[in-house]
C-alpha cells in the first residue's frame, strides 16, 4: 500500500492574505504539498507564499529578439511570510517594488542547470508587487522567425512554447503546474502584426503609438503557468463556427480550414461525454514550421504545427487530442511533472472517444491499435522491468525526458482497460465527475486512484483485483488484464504486408483506397532492411516520396535513410529544410547518425544549414544526436 503523503497542506485564499484591489473575487486553486504533488522543477515554496494572478504590460522588440515590460503579481500568503520566491531563467530584472512604489529588496540566486535561478523577493506586508524586467534574447519560451521563414516572407513571427518549464525565461512568477494562476495582458507590437495570446482578446487593437498597436487579453480562470502562450505575426483568422475559428498566416489560411471543418462536431462531441466546455472560445493558430510539437494545448488558442495538414483530415486527430486537454490537462492540471500520464495519457483517451464519435468506431478502433502497437514496441525495447515504463515517473528518473509511448498511449490503454471492465454505462458519468470534482485544481496519481476507488469502485473488491489499478500505475511493463485490440482492425492492411514480405506484391489502387491508420500500419510492418531496387518499388508504386501526408512522408524517410537510399538524401533536406517539428526532425537526424561513414557526413551538412531555424527544443534534442555544442 502506497503511502500518500508525508504532509497534506491546503494553501488557499482563505487561509493566505492578499491585498490585489480588483481581484478578490478570483478562483484560487489549492495547492497540495504531498509527496507525489510536490514539484522538483520549481524554486517556489507555495506552501508559504503562491503567484494567484499575473499582470503584464509587454512590449515585442523583434530587432532585439526580447520582451520587456512589467510583471504585477498577486500574492497569496501565510500571515507571517516575509518572502516570495519565483522562477526564472535568464530574466533580467530592473527592479521589483510594492504597489505604493516602495522599493522591495531581492537576490538572484546561482543558476541550476535545467532549472535556471530563483528570485526571492522581500515583500514584507505587500500582497502585490511590480517587477520591472525584460526577457534575455534567445530565451527558450520564444521562437523568432525572420520575415524569409514565414509564409508571407514580409513580416517577422514570433510565438512561445511554455511547456514544460520554459515560460520562466519570459515571465517572472512560479512556474510550476499546481500553482494555478488566473492572467491579464496587455501586449504592444509593430503595425501591421496581429497578437494572439491563450486569453480572451479584449475588444479591439488600439493604436500605441509609434506606429505600434496594443492588444488586451484576459484569462479569469485559474491556469498552470506554463499555458500562458502568445503568437504575433502576419495572420488573418478565419472562424469555423460559432465558437471556434482558425488563425494563420494568410497563405496558409485556406487549407487550414479546410481541414479543420469538424472543429465543431469535436465540440460537441466533447460535451456530450464529458461535460460542459468551460473556456467560452476555442480558437487554434497553424504556426510556421518551426515549431518543435504537434500541437499545445493552450486555453481558447490552440498552437498546432502546419505538419497536420494532409488535404483529407486524416491527421485532425491531432486537433481532437489538444481540444480533449479542455479537460484534462487544462481543467484538471497534474501538480507534478512525474504525473505526466495524467495530463497525456488520459487525453489520448479522451481523443479516441471524440474520434469515435465525429469520424466513426472503424478509425477509432485502428487509432487504438496503432497506439497499443507503440506501447507493446516501447515495452520491448525498454524492458518489461525498466522504471521507464512505469506511467507515475520514478524518483531516479527525469520526467521531462520521457518515453511518448508510454506517458501518452500505455495511460490512455490504462482507461481503455478500465472502460472495458466495468463498461462506459459506469466508466464515462465517473470520468466526467472526476472533471466537475477537481475542475481548475492540481491532482495527482494517488487523488486519480483514491476517486476512482471511492466512486467508481466503491466496495467491490473482486472489482478492485480485476482492474489492477496500482499496476497500471506504480508498476513497470504491461499487466496482463490490458484491453488488446480489435484484430480485425488492420485485416485489409495486415493481408497486403505478408503479401508483401511474401512475394514483394504491391496494389497501388488498394493503398490509395486505404485510411492513413492503415498506410502507417503497412509501412511500419515493412523488413527493416530494405534493397535499393525494393526501396524505388515502393516509392514509385505508392508515391511516398510526393504524399501530402507528413506521417507517411516520415515513416518513407525513416526506412529510405536507414537503408542507405540515396534518391532519398535529397527528399529528406527538403523535409528537414521546411518542417520543424521534434517528432520527425529528430529521428531522421538519428537514422542519418547511425549509417556512420555514409550518413552522419550528411546529416551534419543539412544541420549546419537548418539548426538555426529550429525551435531551442528540437535544437536541443538533435545536438544531443550529433553532439554539438554551441
Amino acid at each position: 500500500m502506497r503511502l500518500l503523503a508525508l504532509t497534506a497542506l491546503c494553501l488557499t485564499a482563505a487561509a493566505c492574505t492578499t491585498n490585489g484591489p480588483d481581484h478578490a473575487d478570483r478562483m484560487i486553486s489549492p495547492i497540495l504539498v504531498t509527496v507525489e504533488a510536490r514539484d522538483d522543477y520549481t524554486f517556489a515554496k507555495p506552501e508559504i507564499a503562491r503567484v494567484t494572478h499575473v499582470d503584464l504590460d509587454l512590449e515585442l522588440d523583434f530587432r532585439a529578439q526580447s520582451v520587456g515590460g512589467t510583471a504585477t503579481l498577486d500574492i497569496a500568503a501565510a500571515p507571517a511570510a516575509e518572502e516570495i520566491i519565483l522562477d526564472s531563467n535568464g530574466l533580467q530584472i530592473s527592479e521589483i517594488t510594492a504597489v505604493d512604489g516602495t522599493h522591495l529588496a531581492y537576490t538572484i540566486g546561482a543558476t541550476v542547470e535545467g532549472k535556471g535561478e530563483p528570485i526571492t523577493v522581500r515583500i514584507g506586508e505587500a500582497r502585490r508587487i511590480t517587477i520591472d524586467y525584460k526577457s534575455a534574447p534567445q530565451a527558450d519560451a520564444l521562437q523568432w522567425l525572420a520575415p524569409e521563414q514565414t509564409a508571407g516572407g514580409e513580416h517577422p513571427f514570433v510565438f512561445s512554447q511554455g511547456q514544460a518549464i520554459n515560460n520562466r525565461t519570459w515571465i517572472p512568477t512560479q512556474d510550476s503546474p499546481g500553482i494555478r494562476q488566473t492572467w491579464q495582458a496587455r501586449i504592444t507590437a509593430p503595425a501591421p502584426l496581429d497578437v494572439v495570446m491563450s486569453g480572451i482578446l479584449q475588444g479591439e487593437p488600439i493604436d500605441a503609438g509609434g506606429s505600434r498597436r496594443a492588444f488586451s487579453f484576459e484569462m479569469d480562470k485559474p491556469v498552470a503557468p506554463y499555458l500562458i502562450a502568445i503568437a504575433a505575426g502576419e495572420i488573418d483568422f478565419r472562424a469555423l463556427g460559432p465558437r471556434s475559428g482558425v488563425w494563420a498566416e494568410p497563405a496558409t489560411l485556406d487549407r487550414a480550414a479546410a481541414e479543420l471543418v469538424d472543429t465543431e462536431a469535436m465540440i460537441d462531441a466533447a460535451e456530450e461525454l464529458y461535460g460542459e466546455y468551460r473556456w467560452g472560445r476555442y480558437d487554434m493558430i497553424v504556426l510556421p514550421p518551426a515549431f518543435p510539437y504537434g500541437g499545445m494545448e493552450n486555453p481558447v488558442m490552440t498552437f498546432l504545427t502546419p505538419t497536420f495538414i494532409a488535404g483529407d483530415r486524416s491527421l485532425t486527430g491531432l486537433v481532437a487530442h489538444e481540444l480533449a486537454h479542455s479537460w484534462s490537462g487544462n481543467l484538471v492540471t497534474y501538480a507534478s511533472w512525474r504525473d505526466g500520464w495524467l495530463n497525456e495519457g488520459v487525453t489520448s483517451y479522451l481523443e479516441n472517444r471524440i474520434s469515435e464519435v465525429v469520424f466513426g468506431e472503424t478509425r477509432a478502433a485502428q487509432e487504438r491499435a496503432l497506439s497499443y502497437a507503440g506501447v507493446i514496441e516501447a515495452v520491448e525495447e525498454l524492458g518489461t522491468q525498466a522504471p521507464e515504463t512505469t506511467l507515475l515517473t520514478p524518483e531516479a528518473l527525469d520526467p521531462l525526458n520521457y518515453n511518448s509511448a508510454i506517458t501518452y498511449d500505455k495511460g490512455a490503454l490504462f482507461l481503455h482497460t478500465v472502460e472495458s471492465i466495468v463498461g462506459r454505462e459506469r466508466f464515462d458519468p465517473w470520468l466526467r465527475s472526476w472533471f466537475d470534482r477537481h475542475a481548475f485544481e492540481p491532482a495527482t496519481s494517488a487523488m486519480f486512484l483514491a476517486d476512482m476507488r471511492a466512486n467508481l469502485i466503491g466496495d467491490d473488491r473482486a472489482l478492485e483485483q480485476r482492474l489492477m489499478l496500482d499496476q497500471w500505475v506504480y508498476g513497470t511493463g504491461i499487466p496482463a488484464n490490458v484491453k488488446r485490440p480489435d484484430p480485425q482492425a488492420f485485416a485489409t492492411s495486415d493481408a497486403a504486408a505478408r503479401a508483401y514480405l511474401a512475394d514483394r506484391t504491391l496494389d497501388a489502387r488498394a493503398w490509395q483506397g486505404w485510411s492513413a491508420a492503415e498506410q502507417m500500419r503497412f509501412l511500419r510492418s515493412l523488413p527493416e532492411a530494405l534493397s535499393a531496387e525494393e526501396l524505388a518499388l515502393l516509392d514509385r508504386t505508392l508515391s511516398l516520396s510526393t504524399t501530402g501526408n507528413n506521417e507517411i512522408k516520415f515513416l518513407w524517410l525513416e526506412a529510405a535513410l536507414r537503408n542507405r537510399y540515396d534518391p532519398a538524401v535529397a527528399q529528406a533536406e527538403a523535409f528537414l529544410s521546411t518542417v520543424g517539428r521534434n517528432k520527425f526532425v529528430e529521428p531522421l537526424f538519428k537514422a542519418l547518425v547511425d549509417e556512420g561513414d555514409w550518413g552522419f557526413p550528411i546529416a551534419r551538412r543539412i544541420y549546419d544549414r537548418t539548426r538555426p531555424s529550429y525551435h531551442s527544443y528540437t535544437r536541443s534534442k538533435v545536438d544531443q544526436v550529433l553532439k554539438v555544442k554551441d
